[in-house]
């Protein structure tokens, strides 16, 4: 097919675009008949049709391709200029009979409609008075369901879309003045003069603490093109009454999970695109676990799915199962059987492989069971499904079209013998059916009005069409957005299971991993998981987002959650020489600065208390800030500093302890730097010792675990692990404990999250031992914490 790629470059293609067109074996000859209809074959043409040219061949459907040809002219001609007219164009020859009428074709195409830009601000404006009050309240972040609801107004149907997009965000200016942080809740607030501190400060926390609306997506792109619930052509128009009456025009979508592991960073985005969706256009989302497989289920992976949708924030309008509707998928292939395009087979996976062309991509022919009489095929089905064969020994497949490029019509399984008992049907059934077989069928019986799954089940779209309509159910539609892939991760769940068995991490929710799991585990919040993803966007385009990305939308949202604590990783005792023995002072410590509103607690401050060991070096230098001997330095929240006078050490010459004075007496030149400490004051249960702190590192070396040589398991970090014992923290850590167990019960531990002043962000691991009942010191045993993610962004990983 490379002969068709300077073809597809004249007109208009980019070369790399043109050489993906040429290998795709559907759109590349569509394509090709295009052109060639256009007579554009050796001369090209300019880029604007050429695109429209690609569109046409991309998007038409089988009922519309008898017009094709006239669509060609019509675009060559100048008569469609743009995406929104081929579309339409499309619509109407598929419901068109042979003959097209000229003047109903340009009406309905908006052919020699010329909208002026007087006619675009004049419409405009009567939405914006129509709507005002919403606009007013909500400002700019109903500006892109606006530009969805005015292009589809009768008066800019045939709009220059630039046109309407730039009137209308000038007429929102004019209106409502330039954005500011009403509009953008999640960056830093600007002072603003004539107001006192303590009020700025109460309105910018306000302020952040509004969720972030990302609703507006599902306005934009590609998505929000999608058809109206009742939108979509059926076999029968009464398919589509029936199914109106059943929804009363709502939007529906599913989440579709198979049963068969964890979910993965991936999915976030899967359950943000199908739950927000239908949220965006007040419709409802089932949960519906797709459970064909008796073999791979487990119930834990049920409840885990059903635990992370709701963790995420989601309530599904009904939790359903394939396996509900195995009867009723059983009738069906009887009825697929009945009309001559199904029948049973008893050849290999080799043999279907090599009929179908085998390594080496030959012709396609079919096995010798494809003719089977009607009344054969019945006969083994039953057979079949009374356990009569062996597994493996016979399937039931659809007769679909083997001269089709598309892989999904030549001949899939439909249904395959499997003695596994079902984890809810027990031994009642021992044939399944197949994914393929299933998923349509079951969005039809769910009266789905939009399928919405990833690119990669592009091809499936006609098997889809083509199964719901040949056993004559009404058909949802299928849209492909892209998959979201981080890099330095592992998604597949056969090499996740290989890193669980093979010990390389403890479980699937060890928090070095990225399913859903061990995301939560290490102390992500979900709220930072549905912003990553959703504003990401969504586009057809696959993205491999960089971890670093991800990193710093985690971080962003734990600063301006979290309540701040100090720990100190490596102490080095440190001693006042001038104070008394029994010196105690107490200190105000905020739960986070500058948010009042967010409470404070008291520490001690005493003779003694402790440092991290990376706050003290024994050899000064110029550009070094924090303890030296004889240098002054700053605690954090301390009145006045401390000054080292002498250095104490072991036999070894390791240092055991420092010896400062505390500067209380007189004035004192402000300290360059200020460190964070822990006091030692055990009548007061200070310091509070950390069993054990996780340090967690990617678990990869490279962004490309896949690429390294030898596979994945040799790019395992042999450091993504590493823990400290014997760290100390503040006793404030008691008093945020006991108000995370008042407002949440206690549930969920990682939900308790803190920043670890000048160290990172740490969450309460799973293994804590915690006592609910209890209030303080008392309702900790073993304290164990994980760190979520560092303050600052780390160098990125090396690409592979």
């Amino acid at each position: 097919m490379d002969d068709l790629v300077p073809i597809f470059v004249k007109i208009g293609l980019s070369d790399q675009k043109a050489k993906d067109t040429a290998k795709n074996k559907k759109l590349a000859p569509s394509l090709e008949a295009v052109i060639d209809e256009a007579k554009v074959r050796d001369s090209g043409c300019d880029k604007e049709p050429g695109n429209l040219l690609y569109q046409l061949a991309s998007t038409i459907t089988k009922d519309a391709l008898k017009h094709r040809a006239f669509i060609v002219s019509k675009i060559m001609a100048g008569d469609l200029k743009s995406a929104d007219q081929v579309t339409a164009a499309i619509k109407y020859a598929e419901d068109c009979p042979e003959t097209i009428s000229i003047d109903a074709f340009n009406e309905a195409a908006g052919v020699g409609i010329v909208v002026t830009p007087e006619q675009i601000k004049s419409a405009v404006a009567d939405y914006i008075t129509a709507n005002k009050d919403n606009i007013v309240e909500n400002r700019y972040r109903v500006l892109g369901p606006s530009l969805a609801n005015t292009r589809k107004s009768a008066a800019l149907r045939w709009a220059d879309g630039v046109a309407v997009k730039n009137e209308l965000e000038a007429q929102f200016l004019a209106l409502l003045g330039p954005k500011d942080e009403r509009d953008a809740p999640q960056k830093k607030k600007k002072k603003e003069k004539k107001e006192p501190a303590q009020q700025q400060q109460k309105k910018k926390a306000a302020e952040e603490e509004k969720p972030v609306d990302l609703s507006n997506m599902f306005f934009e792109g590609e998505i929000s093109k999608l058809h109206k619930a009742g939108g979509n052509k059926q076999i029968k128009p009464e398919l589509m009454e029936e199914h109106l009456k059943r929804t009363g025009g709502k939007v529906v979508t599913r989440f579709p999970p198979e049963p068969n592991g964890y979910l993965h960073i991936g999915h976030a985005k899967a359950i943000n695109v199908n739950f927000g969706y239908a949220k965006a256009h007040n419709g409802i989302t089932y949960l519906r676990y797709d459970d064909t497989n008796p073999e791979a289920e487990e119930e834990k992976y049920f409840l885990s799915i059903l635990e992370t949708v709701q963790w995420l924030g989601f309530e599904p309008f009904k939790i359903t199962y394939s396996s509900d509707y195995f009867q009723e998928l059983y009738e069906l292939a009887i009825k697929l059987i009945k009309k001559g395009l199904a029948y049973t087979c008893q050849c290999t996976g080799e043999e279907i492989h090599a009929h179908r062309g085998g390594d080496d991509g030959g012709a396609r022919t079919a096995c010798v069971h494809r003719d089977r009489p009607i009344e054969e095929t019945l006969e083994q089905f039953q057979k079949m499904k009374e356990g009569r064969y062996k597994e493996g020994e016979t399937t039931l497949r659809m007769k679909m079209d083997l001269e089709n490029g598309n892989p999904q019509f030549w001949d899939l399984i439909a249904y395959r013998v499997l003695f596994t008992p079902h984890h809810r049907t027990g031994s009642d059934w021992c044939i399944y059916p197949t994914y393929d077989f299933t998923h349509c069928l079951v969005d039809s019986f769910e009266d789905i009005t939009h399928s919405l799954c990833t690119t990669e089940f592009r091809q499936s779209r006609e098997s889809y069409y083509w199964l719901v309509d040949a056993v004559e159910v009404y058909k949802p539609v299928q849209w492909e957005y892209g998959r979201l892939n981080v890099t330095g991760t592992i998604m597949s769940k056969r090499k996740i299971l290989k890193l669980v068995n093979e010990k390389y991490v403890n479980d699937w929710d060890d928090p070095r991993m990225y399913t859903l799991v061990g995301i939560r585990r290490r102390g992500v919040p979900p709220e930072a998981i549905n912003n990553f993803v959703l504003e990401l966007g969504i586009t057809t385009s696959k993205s491999t987002i960089d971890v670093t990305r991800f990193e710093a939308k985690v971080r962003d949202y734990l600063d301006k959650t979290v309540p701040r604590t100090m720990v100190v990783m490596d102490p080095i005792k440190v001693t006042l020489e001038n104070v008394a023995d029994d010196y105690l002072e107490w200190v105000t410590v905020p739960n986070m600065p500058r948010k009042p509103e967010m409470g404070e607690y008291k520490i001690p401050f005493s003779k003694v208390f402790y440092i991290d060991s990376s706050d003290f070096r024994e050899v000064d230098s110029k550009d070094y800030y924090r303890l030296a001997p004889g240098k002054t330095v700053g605690l954090l929240h301390v009145p006045r500093p401390v000054r080292c006078v002498d250095i104490k050490k072991d036999g070894n010459g390791k240092i055991t302890e420092l010896v400062c004075r505390y500067e209380n007496e007189g004035e004192f030149k402000k300290p360059k730097t200020y460190i964070h400490w822990v006091a030692e004051a055990p009548q007061v249960g200070s310091p509070v010792k950390l069993d054990e702190v996780r340090l967690y590192e990617p678990l990869f070396n490279h962004s490309n675990p896949d690429a390294a040589p030898g596979g994945f398991l040799n790019d395992i970090n042999k450091d993504s692990l590493s823990v400290v014992k014997g760290a100390l923290a503040s006793v404030g850590i008691y008093d945020q404990i006991s108000d995370w167990i008042k407002k949440t019960g206690g549930k969920n531990k990682e939900s308790m999250r803190w920043q670890f002043v000048r160290t990172g962000y740490f969450s309460l691991d799973y293994d804590t031992e915690l006592d609910t009942t209890k209030e303080g010191k008392d309702a900790l045993g073993k304290i164990i914490v994980n760190r979520t993610v560092t303050l600052k962004e780390d160098a990125a990983k090396q690409s592979l």
